[in-house]
């Protein structure tokens, strides 16, 4: 009997949502399908899905142990977030090259859906850094007897959402800084600035409204800043690991001396980033508004983005301000 060949093997999803992207969220139901194509028929003795969700962080770091003797140390940890496994056509068996209980599949194309649940607990928003990831898939394995196991593998987007139309993040954000700058022997006055936002919540696309009053008693020239930054933040073997990007920014007007400058609203546009992540104890991704001056710094602001909603009942960024405790 001379057995057909496998054409194509692949994963496809239900996709939720209007734009036929599969995101999903916990709690949320992952559906799709293996598509085997096949030329002649085959025998099969199993094809499963395993689905997982995981957390992963590697670096590495050169020590020196002296006398000229240095080396490499790793740093890896790993959060599993679910890890689910389904049989679609027979079971698994040790004895892989088995002649029973084979399933034969007929030339063509066929479809076999899936189907689970993603846990009911919060999950890490899918990500991609520079010492980790979190990363949601779907691998499906066909197993025939005397053959090499057939896998093929496909990964999801993990998406978790934040309501900002609540009161606390709705309320504004105010705080004040002043410096005074000193030369050897000499200090000059005091820099003033102040600011505030008129929420907490923003969605990406939106622009953060700055109003800040800064004066510059001192006598040097000054330039305020505003600045978005994005911080990721890998933990690992009780070592951490921060990379920081510089996402979006603006300068006011260059102050000199006895000179003072109001800004009343000016904007700060929030671009296309990936979601905040503050519920993985492995990764963390942050980001933070400053508005400062010179060596003073005044507000860091650290909100969460999500995706745009600009209206009540939707969901989307967190800012919570706290005044930064800059090192002058």
């Amino acid at each position: 009997m001379v057995l057909g060949k496998v054409r194509s093997f692949t994963i496809s999803y239900d996709c939720p949502n209007e734009n036929n992207i599969p995101v999903y969220a916990s709690g949320d139901s992952v559906s799709g399908r293996v598509t085997i194509e096949v030329t002649g028929e085959i025998r099969v003795r199993s094809l499963a899905i395993h689905g997982r969700g995981q957390a992963k962080v590697r670096w590495t770091e050169s020590r020196n142990a002296g006398s000229n003797t240095a080396y490499t140390q790793n740093y890896t940890e790993e959060v599993e977030y679910f890890n689910h496994k389904d049989p679609l056509i027979g079971h698994e068996r040790d004895d892989d090259d088995s002649e029973e209980d084979l399933t034969t599949i007929p030339s063509g194309r066929h479809e076999y859906p899936f189907s689970f649940e993603l846990p009911q607990i919060p999950l890490a928003t899918s990500f991609e850094g520079k010492y980790g990831s979190v990363r949601y898939w779907v691998k499906a394995e066909l197993h025939r007897p005397w053959m090499l196991v057939m896998k093929v593998k496909k990964e999801f987007t993990v998406f978790e959402h934040i309501d900002i139309n609540t009161p606390l993040l709705l309320s504004p954000q105010a705080g004040t800084k002043e410096k005074t700058l000193c030369c050897w022997f000499c200090s000059s006055g005091p820099i003033s600035l102040s600011a505030k936002i008129e929420r907490k919540g923003y969605t990406p696309g939106e622009s953060i409204h700055i109003f800040a009053e800064i004066e510059n008693c001192s006598s040097r020239m000054v330039v305020p800043k505003a600045a978005i930054y994005q911080t990721q933040t890998f933990y690992a073997k009780g070592k951490m690991k921060e990379v920081k990007h510089l996402v979006a920014n603006l300068r006011g007007e260059s102050l000199s001396s006895g000179k003072t400058e109001s800004w009343n609203g000016k904007l700060l546009k929030i671009p296309p980033v990936s979601p905040s992540i503050v519920d993985c104890s492995i990764i963390h991704v942050e980001y933070s508004l400053t508005v400062s001056c010179c060596k003073l710094e005044e507000c860091k602001i650290p909100f969460f983005p999500d995706q745009p909603a600009l209206h009540p009942g939707q969901e989307g960024v967190k800012v919570t301000c706290s005044q930064a405790n800059a090192a002058l």
